[in-house]
């Protein structure tokens, strides 16, 4: 913990997170239901979710919404596209937006505590070495802007992508 924001890695189920106040999901660009985290979140959130979501895009690599979490645990759900790895460039400066935009929009609402999945590593194809590599920058980066926002989690999939975030993590502190 430092400049008052936890940051904390876990594994587990981003659509599981009841003690976040938002969690963020790795959005397709007209913000429907779709695979991955983005599948389950919606699955977990009802079918409101996306009759609130679809009218905010489509949106475009980089950029973050916000909407309710209708039947989540959480309040929040705040919504970024991440970069398709090879397609949308420059990739890591689009993946950081994401991080950055997201914590901003949880600035804005004054949400004291947010949950990341690890944006673009599925579907997207982006290297979760990269991937992690710029994440954890980001949000060690941004913690000095925040005034809100107190805890910061990133639930990852699996053991794998938790101990290269893990790495990182230790290395931007």
């Amino acid at each position: 913990m430092k400049s008052g924001v936890e940051i904390e890695l876990i594994q587990g189920d981003i659509a599981n997170q009841p003690d976040t106040t938002a969690i963020v999901n790795a959005a397709n660009a007209q913000l429907r239901k779709g695979g991955g985290v983005a599948g389950a979140i919606h699955r977990a959130a009802g079918p409101e979710l996306e009759k609130e979501a679809v009218p905010l895009g489509p949106i475009e690599p980089g950029q973050a919404v916000i909407t309710g979490g209708h039947n989540l645990p959480n309040r929040y759900v705040i919504h970024c596209l991440g970069p398709v790895y090879g397609v949308n460039r420059p990739e890591a400066e689009l993946l950081a937006n994401c991080y950055r935009n997201a914590l901003k929009l949880a600035e804005r609402y004054e949400i004291d505590s947010i949950a990341f999945p690890a944006i673009s590593t599925g579907i997207f194809g982006y290297p979760l070495e990269e991937a992690a590599k710029v994440a954890m920058k980001t949000i060690v980066e941004s913690r000095a802007d925040l005034k809100y926002v107190k805890k910061i989690r990133f639930v990852l999939y699996d053991k794998k992508t938790l101990q290269v975030h893990e790495r990182y993590l230790k290395e931007n502190l």
